[in-house]
C-alpha cells in the first residue's frame, strides 16, 4: 500500500508521460542490461489466462494478440489465477518490459485482487509504465470499484471507451481528480461472426414462430439491471397491442446476485400477460450456436436509461448480424467522436436511435418501422476495428 501510495502521488505530480515520470520513481531499465534482442517496448499483458471466462476478460486476451500482431514479439504474458502465477515471476518478467497493461473488471480476478494490485506496485517501483483499462464504472458495484481504486492511482494513463465513463470518473468524489489521465479508445467487437452457423432448438423454435407470423424481438447479452432487460418486456406488449405478435428473445443469462433480477423478469412478464411470448436462451455454448440465433432475429431491442454507449460490446455484436438494432439516443452527441465505425453503423441506418423521452409504444413503432426499411448488410470489418484499438493502445505504452 505504501508503494501504491508513493506512486499515486509521483503521478500527481504533474509526471505523465514520456520516460520522465518513469525515472522519477525508479531509473528505466537500462537497455545494456537486457537479454539480446530484448526491447524496452516490450509490454506485460496482464490477465487470468484460461479462467478468463468474462466479455473483459476475453478482451484482454484478444487484445494481446492484437498488440502482438502490431508489434510481433513486443508482449509478454503473465497470468494471476488461484493456482498459479506469482509476484516473483512478475518481478522477473519486469526486466524485459518498459510497460504494464491491465484490465478491469476481469470477473475472476475477485479471487486474487491483491496480486494484480501489488503487481502495478511493482511495476511502479521498477520505473515501468502502467497503463490500465477501465471498461465501467458507475455500473460496478461500489466494493469491485473500491478495489480498483488503487490500480487506477498507480496508472500512468486511463483507457476508456466511451466518454460517458471518463465523465463518471470525473464525478468520482475519490478519483475524480484521475480524469486528466484518461484517453478514449474504440471498442471492438469481441464476438467475431464465424463461417459458419450452427443450429439448435432454441434456432428451430424461432423458425417456426417465424412461419407462424411472430415477430422475433432479440436482446442480446448477460441478463443485469443496467441493461433495463424488463424494459423490452413493455416494448414487447405494446407491439401486441399493436397487433404484432412479438417473441421476445433474450439470448444470454441472468447475472446472479442479490437483486433478484431473475424473479422480477418473470413476475413482470406474467404481470404483462406475454410471459408465453418471452424465451430466455440461457448461456451459448459457440458463436457458430449464437449466430445462428442472430439469423432469426427480425430486430434487436435496447431500452437503456444511460443511452447507447461506444462501450457495449453486445450491441457491436448483435449489428454483426445484419439485422436492425433500436436503441435509446445517447446522452452526449459527442459519444462516438472518438469511434467513427460505431457512428458509421448510425449514419448507415443499422442502428435506431430513439429519443430518451420515448414511452414502450415510441420503442414498438421504431421496431416496425426499422423491420420496414433497415439495409440488411452488416458490412463489419472485425479486423479493421481490432487493429483501430491497437494502434489507440499501442500509443500509450
Amino acid at each position: 500500500m505504501v508503494l501504491m501510495v508513493k506512486a499515486a502521488f509521483t503521478n500527481r505530480s504533474g509526471l505523465a508521460d514520456g520516460v520522465a515520470e518513469a525515472t522519477a520513481v525508479n531509473a528505466v531499465v537500462d537497455s545494456s542490461a537486457l537479454p539480446a534482442g530484448t526491447s524496452q517496448r516490450h509490454v506485460i499483458c496482464l490477465g487470468a489466462g484460461a479462467e478468463m471466462q468474462c466479455g473483459v476478460g476475453h478482451f484482454t486476451q484478444k487484445l494481446s494478440d492484437a498488440l502482438d500482431a502490431l508489434d510481433p514479439g513486443m508482449r509478454i504474458d503473465v497470468s494471476f489465477t488461484r493456482a498459479r502465477g506469482t509476484l516473483g515471476e512478475f518481478w522477473r518478467a519486469l526486466r524485459g518490459a518498459r510497460t504494464v497493461t491491465c484490465n478491469f473488471p476481469i470477473v475472476s480476478w475477485k479471487r486474487v485482487v491483491l496480486r494484480p494490485l501489488a503487481a502495478l506496485a511493482l511495476a511502479r517501483l521498477r520505473g515501468r509504465r502502467v497503463v490500465v483499462i477501465q471498461h465501467e464504472w458507475d455500473s460496478l458495484h461500489w466494493a469491485r470499484r473500491l478495489t480498483y481504486i488503487p490500480a487506477l492511482l498507480l496508472a500512468n494513463r486511463i483507457v476508456v471507451f466511451s466518454l460517458l465513463v471518463k465523465r463518471q470518473l470525473a464525478a468520482d468524489p475519490v478519483v475524480g481528480w484521475l480524469a486528466g489521465r484518461c484517453v478514449l479508445a474504440p471498442l471492438p467487437p469481441n464476438i467475431v461472426t464465424p463461417p459458419h452457423i450452427a443450429d439448435s432448438p432454441l434456432r428451430q423454435r424461432m423458425i417456426a414462430a417465424k412461419r407462424d407470423g411472430q415477430l422475433i424481438v432479440g436482446h442480446f447479452g448477460s441478463i443485469y439491471p443496467g441493461k433495463q432487460p424488463e424494459a423490452v418486456l413493455a416494448i414487447g406488449a405494446a407491439l401486441k397491442t399493436r397487433g404484432a405478435k412479438p417473441l421476445l428473445v433474450y439470448i444470454g443469462s441472468f447475472i446472479r446476485g442479490t437483486d433478484r433480477i431473475e424473479e422480477m423478469f418473470h413476475a413482470k412478464a406474467e404481470a404483462l400477460g406475454i410471459a408465453s411470448d418471452v424465451v430466455v436462451s440461457g448461456f451459448i455454448e459457440s458463436d457458430a450456436e449464437m449466430f445462428g440465433l442472430f439469423e432469426q432475429v427480425d430486430a434487436f431491442c435496447y431500452q437503456l436509461d444511460e443511452g447507447l454507449t461506444a462501450r457495449r460490446a453486445s450491441i457491436i455484436a448483435a449489428a454483426q448480424s445484419g439485422r436492425p438494432i433500436v436503441v435509446t439516443a445517447p446522452e452526449d452527441v459527442h459519444e462516438f467522436d472518438h469511434h467513427p465505425r460505431f457512428r458509421e453503423m448510425i449514419d448507415r441506418g443499422t442502428i435506431t436511435l430513439v429519443a430518451r423521452d420515448a414511452d414502450a409504444d415510441g420503442y414498438a413503432r421504431a421496431i416496425l418501422e426499422s423491420v420496414r426499411t433497415a439495409p440488411s448488410d452488416a458490412a463489419i470489418d472485425a479486423q479493421a476495428w481490432w487493429d483501430d484499438t491497437a494502434r489507440a493502445i499501442y500509443a500509450e505504452v
